[in-house]
């Protein structure tokens, strides 16, 4: 089967249904091809937040913010290796995107601190909501084609050599699709994909695996075949934060260390500055004996929960029996199995630092980043989790452009192929910054549109 489209997106997540809504409004034909039964992707088991800066919600809270600071933060955390242009295009586009999402019925409920950030500016949503929305903005218009359980097998170039054809099996058979304007990759990393993990990342074997099951790279090797760059494979990394059962169906995450929780190794020493990166907390989590950590903490970080928080419900994980709770240190200890002298002391320490202004072991002075101060971990009762580190996505992939056009190895577009959202390499460096993942996805998903469809090309 020959069918004929302005533009064919491959993969339904955060990324491809934003790209799939802002082509709808331009009245594209649009084929999108998601492998799964279901859209959605790894954007369903992400934290919730995406970073944005100077909007309505921070202002009701009174929050200074701009783009020039979110993209001075992003570049701080990704140590300077992230592509400055990539960076400088999230600014620019960043606030008109949130609006955007708005717009088409993505619901934002509150704001607040996050990994990386030197202000209050995770803008938390429910994922289901927003890609349902966005999904259904797309569909409305008419002109989008929805194809699920629809596998892609190849990419073809045509006599010009510019990618526009896309075979894929649906209903097991295989059918040939041809974009007039371009084939855009919106497929996800490789965080199920053993295969690819152990050839780019040995250094997670530890690390549970949590991605979307659709998750396992076939839309780097696309890209691959057809002469894509690849960038930020050595800066792959973990997340810390959740708890071993994460491999379950139920992926519990507690972040208790940015409200204030010291992290311990099965010695009851610490071993990190608490208030750095989680996937930075998590490359040191993975080299502790036996990969074995707890989060640490008393009653008073305890009610800096958030109810119904992804990351911050913790009267929920001690309801679920995954957190431990104790009337000392050293019962909490007995109950973890660690030294209760050396957690004793080590607590004790940590809170002479703190009240003293310092950390004189790894140098803490914050919450997260630049922002909080921590307390003293001192009021009964206390409270432990065991805590791992997770291959939840990968953030490193294919080389493009601010247009996101994907690139050569000599930083020349391939004709005819985009990229957007996990897949897209380049954008992180060498560290993360929480919702900068989903942004990221929203954003270039729509510069993609634009400069397939001429209306907008970066230079």
């Amino acid at each position: 089967m020959q069918g004929t489209y302005n533009l064919i997106i491959v993969g339904a997540g955060m990324a491809g249904l934003c790209a799939a809504a802002e082509a709808a409004a331009q009245g594209a034909a649009v084929l999108v091809l998601e492998k799964e039964a279901d859209f959605g992707g790894s954007s369903l088991l992400s934290g919730r937040y995406m970073a944005f800066a100077g909007t309505d919600l921070q202002q009701k809270e009174g929050i200074d913010d701009q783009s020039q600071f979110l993209i001075e933060d992003m570049l701080a955390v990704g140590e300077g290796k992230n592509e400055a242009a990539l960076v400088e295009a999230y600014g620019d586009h960043q606030l008109e995107t949130y609006e955007w999402l708005l717009s088409k019925g993505v619901q934002f409920h509150k704001v607040q601190a996050v990994s990386g950030h030197s202000v209050p500016r995770g803008h938390t949503i429910t994922p289901k909501q927003a890609i349902t929305a966005l999904y259904e903005a797309a569909a409305a218009s008419g002109t989008v084609t929805f194809k699920t359980a629809a596998t892609v097998k190849r990419l073809r170039k045509d006599e010009a050599e510019r990618v526009s054809q896309v075979v894929f099996e649906y209903g097991g058979k295989l059918e040939t699709a041809t974009a007039e304007n371009g084939v855009l990759l919106t497929s996800g990393g490789f965080s199920k994909s053993e295969e690819l993990l152990e050839n780019f990342a040995p250094q997670l074997v530890g690390a549970i695996r949590i991605g979307g099951k659709g998750n396992v790279g076939d839309g780097i090797k696309l890209a691959s075949e057809q002469g894509a760059w690849l960038r930020d494979f050595p800066y792959l990394k973990g997340t810390y934060g959740f708890h071993p059962t994460a491999d379950g169906p139920r992926k519990s995450q507690a972040l208790v260390f940015y409200k204030g929780a010291i992290i311990i190794n099965k010695f009851a020493e610490r071993f990190v500055n608490e208030s750095i990166s989680y996937k930075l907390i998590g490359t040191e989590a993975l080299v502790q004996p036996e990969k074995i950590t707890y989060q640490i903490w008393d009653q008073t970080i305890m009610n800096e929960g958030v109810s119904g928080d992804a990351l911050y419900d913790f009267e929920k994980l001690l309801s679920l029996g995954l957190i431990e709770k104790a009337d000392s240190l050293e019962t909490l200890a007995a109950i973890i199995q660690v030294p209760a002298e050396t957690l004793k002391t080590t607590v004790d320490q940590y809170n002479d630092d703190i009240q003293n202004g310092g950390d004189s072991k790894f140098g803490r002075t914050t919450l997260t980043h630049h922002f909080g101060t921590p307390t003293p971990i001192e009021n009964a009762p206390f409270y432990a989790m065991r805590t791992t580190v997770a291959m939840l996505a990968t953030y490193a992939g294919v080389s493009v452009d601010k247009s996101a056009r994907v690139l050569n190895a000599f930083n020349e577009p391939i004709a005819g192929l985009y990229a957007a959202g996990e897949i897209a390499g380049g954008f992180h460096g060498a560290g993360y910054m929480t919702g900068s993942s989903l942004g990221k996805a929203a954003i270039f998903g729509r510069i993609a549109v634009q400069a397939a469809l001429e209306k907008q090309v970066v230079l």
